[in-house]
């Protein structure tokens, strides 16, 4: 009897697609079980450590399952019916639905959904941006097409007007994102980058100053969107301050896709309705594929096709058919109150931290995540996060406004709902989270060198909590996600017996 069959005798009527993952792992193990190993100790972790990290969220199984196909093992640079490679029908197919319904959800004009990442979607609309608004004009005026023709002069000319461009996006320590125009990223590289900040005093955007900032610069492209910013953005007003100063306004909408698709952010508030372009990841709130998309209006569509060759290398077919997945899950009714539940839950977690005494900053939260200022505890953020890991809770360290600790120890922590949304928890379980996370943190010192030169100094690294408070954290935790298991569908007891040593 192989171990597909006896997971059937075990669990007479499984979820089809618990039955295929282990018919999976069964394949996987027969080859390298050290893979499928870790790949069930994923599994038991994630029961046993409750997951805030507002970046990341649980996939469907099918979703998944669409990843393992040997559509991988197609080339398919170019686009649907426009490629380098024959023999890309059924890409093709699955491309153009995937685009199809990624347009449907958010009324975008059109949707690329090549990118491998958010990072990547970021620089293939930088540069269709640059092409459009840039290099075909420039081309215009030379009266050549094709870049490929100019002479060494010409060229040089153009390849120094491309390079010296002004991106204008927020601040990475405002709550803006590596790839918006960071000095340690590509972005800031390939741009005369410029960032603006939130209120010093309020934390939040201050529109007026934004539109000052960007009459002075006059940037080719005004960015919005952020990672770890609380509140709503007024896209609408973004707008209005772009076309004043003839720039491109772009929106990465990574973190909040799914509250777009999901109709939470409306009106004013829904970037796809005011944006040239629009970038975001598939997973996050949107819990699809780890991977990337574009969606722009028809002016930048034809740049945007060109994403290979212009970034990224052979497209992943295998993640366009898990995209198109997720988008279908997406699109159907009960994705709408998932994502009400994510502002819900996120709400209600925030009010309940700030009732067990915590700093939230700006006071609270209109999105899936909230930050909390730990400098009222004497932690850094990275000992605050290492202590909660260690008692059961996993989320990240986060830089706050303005922070005095910088981007590695930071001074915050970033708490995200939408994975213990997707879980099925609640206003009560809420409350419960705010509790251990208050315990924990309210017991925890940081901990002081007692030998050599810094001795007496605390260190940023390392903290002291008692045994008997982080057990009991941990215990909080496990009774928690035993009432919500990650992956019900799948029986964790029998893949630990067969595929684990």
């Amino acid at each position: 009897m192989n171990i597909t069959k006896e997971y059937l005798s075990a669990n007479p009527n499984p979820d089809a697609g618990a039955l295929a993952y282990v018919a999976s792992l069964e394949s996987v193990h027969s080859v390298a079980p050290e893979i499928a190993d870790k790949i069930v100790q994923e599994l038991a972790d994630q029961r046993t450590n409750l997951k805030l990290i507002a970046s990341e969220n649980y996939c469907s199984l099918p979703t998944q399952l669409a990843m393992g196909n040997l559509l991988t093992d197609k080339y398919s640079e170019g686009f649907p019916y426009h490629r380098f490679y024959a023999g890309c029908d059924n890409v093709d197919a699955v491309e153009s639905r995937a685009a199809q319904i990624a347009c449907e959800i958010f009324g975008a004009d059109y949707a690329y959904v090549q990118p491998h990442s958010g990072a990547d979607a970021n620089l293939i609309a930088y540069w269709a941006i640059l092409n459009q608004r840039i290099e075909v004009p420039g081309l215009e005026e030379i009266g050549e097409s094709n870049p490929s023709n100019l002479s060494r002069e010409d060229w040089d000319r153009l390849r120094e007007r491309l390079g010296n461009q002004r991106l204008l996006g927020l601040d990475y320590y405002s709550g803006g994102h590596l790839t918006h125009g960071y000095r340690h990223n590509v972005s800031a590289q390939m741009f005369d980058s410029y960032t603006y900040t939130v209120d010093r005093e309020t934390g939040l955007l201050d529109y007026d100053a934004i539109e000052a900032q960007a009459e002075e610069i006059k940037p080719l492209i005004l960015l919005a969107g952020y990672s770890a910013y609380p509140r709503k953005i007024d896209f609408k007003r973004m707008r209005r301050i772009a076309d004043k100063v003839g720039a491109v306004l772009m929106v990465d909408m990574a973190h909040f896709a799914g509250l777009v698709a999901g109709g939470v952010f409306s009106g004013d508030f829904d970037p796809v309705a005011h944006a040239h372009v629009v970038t975001t990841t598939t997973h996050k709130t949107l819990r699809g594929p780890r991977g990337g998309m574009i969606l722009c209006t028809e002016e930048f569509a034809e740049a945007v096709n060109k994403g290979c060759p212009m970034v990224i290398g052979g497209p992943l077919p295998h993640i366009m058919a898990a995209k198109a997945v997720a988008f279908t899950e997406a699109a159907k009714p009960e994705f709408r109150e998932y994502a009400a539940r994510i502002v819900d839950n996120c709400q209600t977690l925030a009010a309940d931290c700030q009732a067990e005494g915590m700093t939230i900053a700006t006071g609270g939260t209109d999105n899936h995540l909230f930050l909390i200022d730990v400098r009222g505890f004497g932690l850094t953020g990275r000992q605050a996060e290492s202590v909660l890991r260690e008692c059961g809770i996993t989320l990240n360290r986060n830089s706050l406004p303005f922070d005095p600790n910088g981007a590695w120890y930071t001074s915050g922590l970033r708490v995200g709902t939408a994975a213990v949304t997707t879980l099925g928890m609640g206003k009560g379980e809420m409350k419960e989270i705010a509790s251990i996370i208050g315990t924990v943190l309210g017991n925890t010192r940081p901990a002081t060198v007692t030998k050599g030169k810094n001795a007496g100094k605390s260190s940023k690294a390392r903290y002291e909590i008692s045994e008997e408070v982080a057990a009991a954290a941990k215990q909080r935790v496990r009774d928690l996600l035993s009432r919500f298991p990650v992956y019900p569908e799948l029986d964790l007891n029998f893949m630990q017996e067969h595929f684990q040593d």
